[in-house]
């Protein structure tokens, strides 16, 4: 056996938490995240019924 032994952070247990590090310069709330979902959805829509009459599919 060897006489070393394993020593892990006190709190933590080795798990980090990445939230406390970064903080974004924008926030999005999520109406707007819902909103902007819908809008790419209706856009895809869009090009699914008038793409191949404007790109010739």
């Amino acid at each position: 056996m060897s006489d070393q032994k394993i020593r892990l952070p006190a709190s933590y247990g080795g798990i980090m938490q990445y939230y406390d590090e970064f903080k974004s310069k924008f926030r999005l709330s999520p109406y707007m995240v819902i909103a902007l979902t819908i809008a790419v959805m209706i856009f895809v829509l869009i090009l699914h019924s008038i793409g191949p009459k404007i790109f010739g599919f």
